[in-house]
């Protein structure tokens, strides 16, 4: 009877700490998304000083037509003759690993650069690390889907 009790205790207990790793996972995957949303819209604004915060200081981005750019060259991009009218996330997807995120969606960007207009309907992973108490974004890339 002894054991069967401790058993019932040692199974509640468990559960217990089961459903706190899951609040704890959902409070993260919250951060995340929301975190998302403000490189997105720093990003459309050309707020530069909240993308800069945002990203890791060894930040790499791969852009659809292949070209990678650290933080600082992605800095600078963003900075030059960008104009962004449309930046979507549909189809998000958060896949937690302890302190690292990982987060899939399809993207919408439209806009002008250099005077031309674009127009893209990419997938983008986009891999966020929590260090120090703070997420940053440690890289992310982006890839127009193969027609079918």
């Amino acid at each position: 009877m002894r054991t069967w009790i401790f058993s019932i205790l040692g199974l509640a207990l468990l559960g217990c700490l089961a459903v706190s790793d899951l609040a704890q996972e959902k409070a993260e995957v919250d951060a995340i998304r929301i975190l998302e949303s403000k490189w997105v819209d720093a990003y459309k604004q050309r707020r530069i000083a909240a993308v800069a915060a945002l990203l890791a200081e060894d930040y790499v981005i791969t852009l659809e037509d292949g070209s990678t750019y650290g933080k600082v060259g992605f800095i600078s991009y963003n900075a030059g003759p960008l104009r962004v009218d449309i930046a979507d996330l549909t189809d998000v997807k958060i896949r937690m690993h302890e302190n690292i995120a990982v987060l899939t969606a399809a993207y919408h960007e439209r806009g002008e650069f250099s005077g031309k207009s674009y127009d893209y309907h990419d997938r983008l992973t986009d891999v966020w690390m929590k260090s120090g108490g703070k997420w940053q974004l440690i890289a992310s890339h982006y890839s127009v889907p193969a027609s079918l």
